[in-house]
């Protein structure tokens, strides 16, 4: 199966802020790849954006992990949302939102 239809990356950039949100429907493996991946590239980058996830017991479609960075006055947030998304195996985001 296509890991872009597994994990549905959304990047939104605004004045400042970065937001990434990978959408993994249910599935608790995948929730539990997404944390390593954040948790390695939070290791090996020192960065620390600020990471939580939406659960909705009755849409399990809308299960996600968002990654925002506010008051990212030099862009830095983008490195880390490439590196997290290289490491799901993920190569393009929805453009929906």
């Amino acid at each position: 199966m296509d890991r872009c239809q597994e994990i549905k990356a959304h990047v939104r950039m605004e004045e400042r802020y970065e937001g990434l949100s990978l959408m993994f429907g249910d599935n608790k493996r995948l929730k539990g790849e997404i944390l390593q991946a954040v948790d390695d590239v939070k290791k090996e980058t020192g960065q620390t954006p600020f990471v939580f996830d939406k659960i909705s017991n009755d849409r399990p479609d809308i299960q996600c992990i968002y990654i925002e960075f506010h008051d990212d006055v030099h862009r830095e947030g983008g490195e880390f949302f490439e590196k997290v998304l290289k490491k799901l195996k993920i190569d393009h985001c929805e453009s929906d939102i």
